[in-house]
């Protein structure tokens, strides 16, 4: 089992930044993939970036155009997303997950996810 824990979210203004963490406990797979996603009022939810636990490489989805970094502290169990120059389409409830699929974008193949952050950003 995986639990995880995700904060850092809050109401915050175009161009503004924020980390949003994510904390990791118990292990289900050897070298798991960590992910974070996001889901707006209304949408899907969607891939936003992904970090594999043992080596650090790391995914971001292109809309993204760099504003986005997802990190792990292996020390501490934890997971970041760093979001940077934040727009109001950046509105909505960001999870923390994680997969034993390497290259995997769909939410259907993360079996566990934490509860999620909302991140609101006004224009």
């Amino acid at each position: 089992q995986v639990h995880l824990v995700e904060s850092g979210g809050g109401l915050v203004q175009a161009g503004d930044s924020l980390r949003l963490s994510c904390a990791v406990s118990g292990r289900a797979f050897t070298d798991p993939v960590m992910s974070w996603f996001r889901q707006a009022p209304g949408k899907e939810r969607e891939f936003v970036a992904r970090i594999s636990w043992s080596g650090g490489i790391t995914f971001h989805a292109d809309f993204l155009k760099g504003r986005f970094t997802i990190s792990r502290d292996k020390t501490n169990n934890m997971v970041y997303l760093q979001m940077n120059g934040l727009n109001a389409e950046d509105t909505g409830v960001y999870y923390c997950a994680a997969s034993n699929l390497r290259l995997s974008r769909i939410p259907g193949e993360y079996p566990y996810w934490g509860q999620g952050t909302q991140v609101t950003v006004s224009s």
